[in-house]
Parts: structure tokens; C-alpha cells; sequence
């Protein structure tokens, strides 16, 4: 149905033929097996991005695999005016995950932005009594929700967000981690507060210790919505089912995506307790594929095998090794993150350079920054996988600066 060609002759058809808005492709990739992928033209490589935190369970998990063709010869889409037996176990499943009260609830989408957007009409919901209305929505600088109109609005980086002025008027955007700044910012006219507890785009940088705690009694006390963006950071990403579980509290929302489907599309908006969970009335919000019978039973199967093959102990495990072993690298500044979601800081201005140099080497690795390297494997990956990075980054990083 494609044809074949080598790598070259496939990026020839893409930029004749597709919008170039994610630039030229680094490689053509045709198939993967568990940690590893396998370009156009043979060449095999070390997959450290994982889609970008997607591939929770690496390429073409068998289990997951066989879950989606199965569910597909069965039943592959059904409209909003109907249900299956899926979307309603995978809602299930997430609320006890994520331990979830009574009256809480899911809204399925088809990715992270979608969940985002979601939980921006639901801010936009709680409005407030018949004082001060509530028409304010807090975010933090650095943060990324994604690139649709509402999700946009809440994203920081203003390179993504000039070109599409007005945007949806009202976010407010406050130094990051500064429980100050929040205080300060947090009143009777704010309806919600957005945060990463990891923000990935901007490096993977953590808030700090006590800021989610701070951010629960501050927006509880004056009736905002506490809303978590655990689109890159929940389903196992840090070790744990959400990245926000050690902070001991309990938010309004919580958005999914990325890992949740093992590599199919889908997100979630979770809604904790009745009051919150009735913000979104009858025909106040819809998708159409969102919540499909495939894309719900291939959550199912990845949740499982998260769950039945120990994976969150890998990704601690195996996350703590690589942090520790990049820690002890000559030209490596700061080792940041937790579980299997790293970044680290060089000692140049290289970091895209270094990307380039991985490719060649074998290893698909990420720049969100100048100096700044993002990891973010599938949760599987072994510690013989992450020692053969270890050892070869010295001589990644010598190209990369000669490369300059």
C-alpha cells in the first residue's frame, strides 16, 4: 500500500506531500520491537524518546497488540449516543487508579491537548457565586498544555503563541515554582490553577517540594479548581500511576494521555467528586472518537500490563540508574526528573547538536532547550539498555562539539 523507497526518497515524498510544520523528519522509521526501531534503510537505533513519553510499553507490545486487533474485528467505533463495555472498564479503572472519591468521573478524548481543552471549559464553568465572578485562570511560566486555541492559551512559550493572537483571554501566566508569585495571584476572581507537577517542555523541571500542597489549600480556600496537566507525567512516567500522588493531595482534575494508550490515541479528563464533576452539563462538550471501543480496550490492555509486569518498579529502578549515571558524566551540569522521565543539562550550547550525534550513534534523543537533553523511554527499558547509552554518550558529545 506505500511502496518502498530508502530514506532519502521517503523525505522527498513528505515534503512534497505533507505540511512541514514539525520541519524536516529526523529519520524514517518502519518498525520497532520493545525499546528498539529500525529505520528506512536499515539502520537500528536505541529508542530513549518513546514517542515522546507515548510508547509507555515499547513498539508493538504484543498483549496490546493483540488486544486492539481483537477489539477491531468487533467493534471499532460506535457514536457518543452509545457506550461499550471497554469505555466504561477503562473509566472504572482510572478512577480507582487514581483514587478517585465518590462522584468523580472521565471525559475520553484523543489526546493531551483535547483532555486540556476539556479541563479549560471546565474552569471556565466555575464561575463563581453572585459575588465576584470567577474569570481568571492561573498558569506558570514554561508550561505547556498544548497547541489547540484554549490549551494554547495556557501554554507559556510565546514563539507558539504570537502567531494565533487573541487567544482565549483571561490566563495569567506566574513565575514558576514561586509559592509567593501564587499567593499573591490566587483570589476570589480566579477560577482555576493549571500546573505540571514536571514540566517536560521546559526541560523537565520539577516543582518544588510543599508547591502542590501550597497550590491545594490556596485555591480550596477561595474556590478555584486545582487542575493537574499529567499528560507526560502520569501512567507510570515517574514510577508512580501520577507524578502529584507524593504531595498527599487531592486536585479538581487531572488530564491524561501519552502513555495511557501504550501507543494508540487517547486522553483523559478526570474529575474529582460530584461538585467539580457536574461543572460539564449535557451537550456543553463532545469528540467524536473520543472514548472509541479500540482505543479504550488498548488502554485496558496497557494499564494491565503496567500493572501485571511490574513496570513501575522498572521505570524507578531503571530511572534512578540512568540519573545516576548521567550525574557522573564529564560535561553533564544538572540530572533532573524521576522514574524514566530525565533531563540533563550540558556544559555548552549543543544540545541539538548532540541530538544529530545520538541518531548516528544509535540513539533517539530529544533537545527541548540549547543545553538541555529530554529522555523518555519506554517504561521496559533494561538496565543493559540504559548502560549501553551511558557508555557512548562521552563519545556523542565529543561529535557534537567537533560537529560545531
Amino acid at each position: 500500500m506505500t511502496g518502498s523507497g530508502s530514506g532519502p526518497e521517503w523525505l522527498a515524498r513528505y515534503s512534497s506531500s505533507l505540511m512541514g510544520v514539525f520541519g524536516t523528519p529526523q529519520r524514517v522509521l518502519v518498525r520497532g520491537a520493545g525499546c528498539l526501531v529500525w529505520d528506512a534503510d536499515g539502520k537500528e537505533y536505541l529508542d530513549l524518546l518513546g514517542g515522546i513519553a507515548v510508547n509507555a510499553l515499547g513498539h508493538a507490545n504484543p498483549f496490546v497488540t493483540s488486544v486492539i486487533s481483537s477489539q477491531l474485528a468487533t467493534l471499532g467505533h460506535v457514536s457518543n449516543f452509545f457506550t461499550s463495555p471497554t469505555q466504561i472498564a477503562l473509566a472504572e479503572k482510572l478512577l480507582a487508579l487514581t483514587d478517585a472519591p465518590a462522584g468523580s468521573k472521565v471525559f475520553f478524548t484523543n489526546s493531551g491537548t483535547e483532555a486540556n481543552e476539556a479541563a479549560f471549559k471546565l474552569a471556565r464553568r466555575n464561575t463563581g457565586g453572585s459575588g465576584a465572578k470567577r474569570t481568571t485562570i492561573i498558569a506558570l511560566e514554561g508550561a505547556f498544555h498544548g497547541r489547540t486555541m484554549g490549551a494554547l492559551a495556557l501554554t507559556a512559550k510565546e514563539a507558539y503563541r504570537e502567531p494565533f493572537e487573541p487567544l482565549p483571554a483571561g490566563v495569567v501566566h506566574i513565575p514558576f515554582g514561586d509559592v509567593e508569585a501564587l499567593k499573591d495571584a490566587v483570589d476570589e476572581t480566579v477560577a482555576a490553577v493549571f500546573l505540571e507537577p514536571i514540566q517536560g517542555e521546559a526541560g523537565v523541571r520539577p516543582l518544588p517540594p510543599g508547591y502542590l500542597r501550597a497550590a491545594r489549600e490556596l485555591t480550596a480556600r477561595v474556590g478555584a479548581l486545582l487542575i493537574l496537566d499529567e499528560v507526560q507525567t502520569g501512567i507510570g512516567r515517574t514510577g508512580k500511576w501520577l507524578a502529584s500522588e507524593d504531595a498527599g493531595i487531592m486536585p479538581d482534575a487531572v488530564t491524561l494521555a501519552k502513555g495511557l494508550g501504550g501507543g494508540f490515541p487517547i486522553g483523559a479528563l478526570i474529575t474529582y467528586g460530584p461538585e467539580t464533576s457536574s461543572l460539564l452539563a449535557a451537550g456543553q462538550h463532545g469528540t467524536t472518537f473520543g472514548g472509541n471501543p479500540v482505543a479504550t480496550a488498548a488502554a485496558l490492555a496497557t494499564l494491565h500490563a503496567i500493572e501485571s509486569q511490574h513496570v513501575l518498579a522498572n521505570a524507578s529502578a531503571v530511572g534512578g540508574h540512568l540519573r545516576a549515571g548521567l550525574a557522573r558524566l564529564p560535561g553533564v551540569t544538572e540530572v533532573r526528573g524521576e522514574g524514566l522521565l530525565i533531563g540533563f543539562d550540558l556544559d555548552a550550547d549543543i544540545a541539538p547538536a548532540v541530538v544529530q550525534a545520538g541518531l548516528d550513534a544509535g540513539f533517539i534523543v530529544n533537545s527541548p532547550g540549547p543545553r538541555t537533553i529530554r529522555l523518555a523511554p519506554p517504561l521496559v527499558l533494561t538496565t543493559a539498555q540504559a548502560d549501553t547509552f551511558l557508555a557512548a554518550f562521552p563519545a556523542i558529545l565529543q561529535a557534537a562539539k567537533d560537529a560545531q
